[in-house]
């Protein structure tokens, strides 16, 4: 009698259990829901590699905020030299973000050897503006996490009325796009701008 008790028993807890596992698995919320591509804490290597490059991009907008077109060269080709060798293999991420990071670091090199190759200044800045464009979109497919970074918009960077975009370390507003010796405002002009977006991945 005692056995058939303990045997009764466990077979309702098994069926309790198989009804709780199915119950559970056609859940259509469970079963359809999908969250977005997540990727964990980049490596080391890729975060030193990634900070370099940040690095010879900010070189670009300090050189352009001089009006000095040599140094934006140099700093240019640094940053077409790290992009071409940023260790894309060394993200902890989907496939997918990999292949389009490897994508748009290509595409980051391909801008900074266009801006290196204009001869203007303010060719240089429509350079500058299109590789902005593919460094914010790479900073935010690899989820870069060494810094903040701050996306910052001029409404007449290119012209009274064409806006143009730059990325900063610091949310404090120094135009490369109008820069300190504008031949009309000098460097009047040199705060205008906004923060339109703040990109933190360390928290």
């Amino acid at each position: 009698m005692r056995k058939t008790l303990v045997l009764l028993l466990i077979l309702v807890i098994a069926i309790f259990a198989g009804y709780k596992l199915l119950h559970k698995s056609s859940d259509p919320e469970a079963s359809t829901k999908e969250g977005p591509l997540r990727i964990s804490r980049n490596s080391s290597a890729f975060t030193r590699s990634f900070s370099e490059m940040m690095g010879n991009y900010y070189g670009i907008k300090n050189a352009l905020v001089d009006w000095d077109t040599v140094e934006a060269n140099k700093a240019s080709l640094a940053l077409q030299q790290t992009a071409e060798r940023l260790p894309v293999d060394k993200l902890k991420a989907d496939s997918v973000i990999i292949m389009t990071a490897q994508n748009l670091s290509s595409s980051v090199s391909r801008e900074a050897m266009g801006l290196r190759a204009e001869t203007s200044i303010a060719e240089k800045r429509k350079a500058f503006n299109a590789l902005t464009d593919q460094m914010y979109s790479l900073i935010r497919t690899v989820r870069y996490d060494g810094a903040p970074v701050y996306h910052i918009r001029c409404p007449m960077a290119l012209g009274d009325s064409i806006e143009g975009f730059w990325l900063s370390s610091t949310n404090k507003i120094v135009n490369p796009y109008l820069g300190k010796k504008h031949p009309s405002y000098k460097d009047k002009m040199l705060g205008c701008g906004e923060v339109v977006d703040s990109l933190d991945f360390s928290k």
